[in-house]
């Protein structure tokens, strides 16, 4: 695949205050086959006019990413759900009436108008409408919907500041918009709505509990959901190929989590262990239980409380990142936490960017 070079421009937009002027900037861009990097509430996405198949490919060169990796499409209002989509259930009218704007995306069958680039030559379409002020102003401005996987090197954790974005994508995007960090810190959930029961494609920021519920009907969940594999074929992002990893390697120790002490120090044997062999290992661990680790000499990263997943979840991505910027350390291990709401999302996350390295103790 042919590399991008181009001269980048870095917007900061206030999403307190959006600027028309520099989303009028970046939807010029859009408009004109350009690619932008721009913020959502659940991660950075690189954008580009879902209706050019020129535009969509820049995306792909720019990430380096596989073309039979779809991208999702993003909407600024309902009607342009039906332009983008065709025989639009009515499931779907009632999850995008409750969860959009949000981190919900819907696989749908694909209106002709869709490029086969954007869906990576499938009759399905991957729809959502982010809730974020300076996203929605972009879809708005540029007239059309935004296709856009998350904005960094495939393969690389995604990007939750626009720094991470300028690391990976810069001289590569003509515009990075800047609005602060993200709010979720991990991508939208995809439901695969053309199925019956629906099918969990990726767990994500919205509980797919919170589905079940609104649909009244079970969502079947694949391993390769649970980060358990992987899907032969992509029929959205993130079921297929490495994701989210750092380059240096990471095992997964997960286990029984009702004794969150015994755990602790089983994981942390496991640690030192890797630490006599000559490794220089950090442990990315959840706050109650960093005084184990740190009791026997072991470096960390806290993620957060198991109290409160949200605020791990969010940490996730950057502490994958930081493994990387820690010039004395060789490897990491991460903690595994219980996969009841976003503890499933989180889950997937570490076990795909482990490379499904996981020991159980």
């Amino acid at each position: 695949m042919e590399d991008l070079k181009v001269s980048t421009r870095v917007l900061r937009v206030d999403p307190e205050r959006v600027d028309p002027a520099l989303i009028a900037e970046a939807a010029r861009v859009i408009r004109e086959g350009g690619i932008v990097a721009f913020p959502t509430e659940t991660v950075y996405g690189l954008g580009a006019n879902a209706y050019n198949p020129e535009a969509a490919r820049k995306v792909f060169i720019a990430k380096r990413r596989p073309m039979d990796n779809p991208l999702i499409v993003h909407i600024a209002d309902l009607g342009q759900l039906h332009e983008v989509a065709r025989d639009v259930p009515r499931e779907a009218e009632e999850l995008a009436r409750r969860f959009w704007p949000g981190p919900l995306t819907l696989l749908l069958r694909k209106d002709s108008g869709v490029p086969p680039e954007v869906t990576a030559n499938r009759d399905t379409v991957a729809v959502r409408m982010p809730a974020h002020p300076v996203a929605l102003e972009l879809i708005r401005e540029s007239g059309v919907p935004i296709a856009a996987p998350s904005a960094n090197l495939a393969g690389r954790p995604s990007p939750t500041t626009a720094e991470h974005v300028i690391r990976d994508l810069y001289g590569r995007v003509d515009v990075i918009i800047d609005s602060g960090e993200t709010l979720y810190g991990v991508e939208s959930t995809i439901v695969d709505l053309t199925r019956d029961p629906p099918v969990l494609l990726r767990p994500g920021a919205m509980p797919y509990e919170e589905v079940e519920k609104a649909l009244g009907k079970r969502v079947e969940v694949p391993p390769f959901a649970r980060g358990l594999g992987q899907a032969d074929v992509a029929l959205a992002p993130g079921m297929k190929y490495r994701h989210y990893a750092p380059s240096k390697p990471l095992t997964v120790v997960e286990g029984d989590y009702s004794d969150l002490e015994a755990y602790a120090r089983r994981a942390a044997s496991l640690v030192l262990e890797a630490a006599r062999r000559g490794s220089r290992p950090v442990v990315l661990c959840s706050a109650e239980t960093e005084h184990v680790y740190r009791s026997l000499g072991l470096r960390t990263i806290v993620l957060g409380p198991r109290s409160n997943v949200f605020v791990v979840a969010r940490n996730l991505f950057r502490s994958l990142r930081l493994i990387d910027d820690m010039p004395d350390v060789d490897e990491g291990f991460a903690e595994g936490f219980e996969e009841r709401g976003l503890g499933l999302a989180i889950m997937n996350r570490l076990r795909k960017a482990s490379g499904f390295n996981i020991v159980r103790v």
